[in-house]
């Protein structure tokens, strides 16, 4: 079974407060699940490979055998297509799962979208109503 993965990332302050998202379509392109969760303090960076981490297991669980991911942070994609070296030290254990992981799918592709892309839009939408939950929740307890 193939499935196509749409992932996100984001965080207010680099580092900061930081959440994911993912959106799992099947071949057809329909949405058939989606997640989203905060993550705490960490760069951008880290809240992409943990938006694309947390949809690949999901992915995997649900039995795909092929999956399709779908990016716009360009820097994760650059690298997970061995474009670019990962150099930063916070980044390269998720680098590793996240190679573990989709070598584990009998086909794995990882491609760069823009964010105007409508699903990546979604997620990013996600992203931000996780964050801006948790700001409210701060805001409410003082």
């Amino acid at each position: 079974m193939k499935l196509q993965l749409y992932t996100d990332g984001g965080s207010r302050g680099n580092p900061g407060n930081s959440a994911y998202a993912f959106i799992i379509c099947d071949s057809a392109g329909k949405e058939i699940g989606s997640g989203s969760n905060l993550l705490g303090t960490m760069t951008n960076n880290e809240a992409e490979y943990h938006g694309l981490l947390n949809g690949l297991k999901e992915v995997k669980r649900r039995g795909a055998t092929e999956v399709e991911v779908f990016m716009d942070s360009e820097l994760a994609i650059k690298q997970l297509k061995g474009q670019y070296r990962v150099k930063a030290e916070n980044l390269i254990p998720l680098y590793d799962e996240a190679v573990r992981i989709l070598e584990g799918f009998d086909s794995a592709k990882v491609t760069h979208v823009h964010r105007e892309n409508p699903t990546i839009t979604k997620a990013d939408a996600m992203v931000n109503w996780v964050l801006d939950q948790q700001a409210l929740a701060r805001q409410l307890r003082y």
